[in-house]
């Protein structure tokens, strides 16, 4: 096994792209992921990186070269944020749709206006239906290994989709922390090279992404849907094999301290850590308090949830996006079409907090508890509800 050292989230993705042998690089950057594109430039600069290293001209092209790149057979990253992200917009259907398998570090932040460059999930909520698989670190060395584990997964031939690695930008990306870096031969081992089915060469030319005329458009997006429905079994069979190999373990849903819970947490990224010290402190104080994280967000993994959730009578979803106009944030969203057919189901409550980068602490954990605590008896408020925003 690799040694644990401390080291920047950031400088620790880009080592695990190096691990992972990517091929191209495309790099523009934005804050709050601009050191991991510049610790790949050095590595590649420095030789220990076989790669080519495009700088380009915006986010949008940066997608627009990961396209080309990935569609001739190489393997291929990138990374962004909040504008970046909403800029790439146009390109990341058509990478899903080609079942192109890039890989992308996404270093959550606000979306403006007004400008924030902190942190919240309004960037990757604004993207949730791209197609592209998505999955939340929750802290340094989940990040690392989701990254590597990415590349196995979008490359295998029963997936070929690309793949979204979510990190809260700075409370994740520009922390320091003990991270265990695999050994290049273990990574070898556990990652084949890529040896995609299709690739554009000239030599035997093919067509990719040609017009989809109204009698073929409609079967080839459900054949895509299909499809996409299908990777969780690769990905399950992915983090099972990491696991045996490097004993550290991920699941769809995950949960904690969930066995006898009168009321339940449920969130994703970073604040888990934060949520599982108040589950910890309401345990104590003889408050039946658990969590519930989604590790998987796309395809959103209905049976592992409804299976976490059956027995808690109230579930207490926060939300790290402010959704105008909407009944409840995008995440309470899901979650209640998710459940809305399952047979035993809790009482949902929705909180939205830490928007733009505002501190989420235990105690606003306890608040939210307390909350949810109190509408087991009685019917929830349909809109969210707001944590931590100073009234006028």
């Amino acid at each position: 096994m690799g040694k644990r050292i401390a080291k920047e989230v950031s400088i620790a993705i880009a080592d695990a792209v190096k691990l992972a042998r990517a091929e191209v690089i495309a790099a523009y950057p934005i804050t709050p992921q601009t050191h991991i594109v510049e610790h790949l430039s050095e590595l590649v600069a420095n030789g220990e990186l076989d790669a080519e290293y495009v700088t380009v001209e915006s986010e949008h092209s940066a997608m627009s070269v990961a396209i080309g790149a990935v569609a001739t057979g190489a393997r291929t990253f990138t990374s962004t944020a909040a504008q970046g992200l909403a800029l790439m917009h146009e390109m990341l259907f058509i990478a899903s749709a080609m079942r192109l398998p890039v890989v992308m570090v996404v270093a959550n932040r606000a979306l403006s206006a007004p400008i924030s460059i902190w942190n919240d999930h309004s960037d990757i909520m604004a993207n949730r239906d791209i197609g592209w698989i998505q999955v939340w670190a929750e802290n340094g060395q989940e990040a690392v290994d989701l990254t590597i584990q990415a590349f196995r997964i979008a490359e295998d031939k029963n997936v070929m989709f690309p793949m979204i690695v979510n990190i809260d930008g700075f409370t994740l990306s520009h922390v320091i922390e003990p991270i265990i870096l695999p050994d290049q031969e273990e990574i070898d081992a556990f990652l084949p090279a890529f040896k995609p089915k299709y690739k554009l060469d000239p030599r035997k030319p093919i067509t990719m992404g040609p017009v989809g005329v109204p009698e073929i458009y409609f079967e080839a997006k459900k054949a895509q849907d299909e499809a996409f429905r299908n990777t969780p079994r690769v990905i399950k069979r992915v983090w099972k094999d990491w696991a045996n190999r490097f004993g550290r373990e991920y699941n769809p849903i995950e949960t904690y301290r969930m066995e006898d819970a009168e009321v339940a947490l449920l969130i994703m990224g970073s604040l888990a850590e934060t949520a599982m010290t108040a589950v910890d402190k309401m345990r104590d104080e003889g408050k039946k308090v658990g969590l519930v994280r989604i590790r998987l967000w796309r395809p959103f993994p209905v049976q592992e949830f409804r299976r976490a959730v059956s027995k808690v009578p109230v579930l207490a979803v926060i939300d790290r996006a402010m959704p105008p106009g909407a009944v409840n944030g995008p995440v309470a969203t899901e979650v209640k079409a998710a459940l809305y057919n399952a047979g035993r189901k809790p009482r949902v409550v929705n909180f939205i907090a830490g928007l733009g980068g505002r501190d989420v602490t235990v105690e606003d954990f306890e608040e939210m508890a307390d909350k949810a605590a109190f509408y087991r008896k009685k019917r929830p408020k349909e809109l969210y509800e707001t944590i931590g925003v100073r009234e006028s």
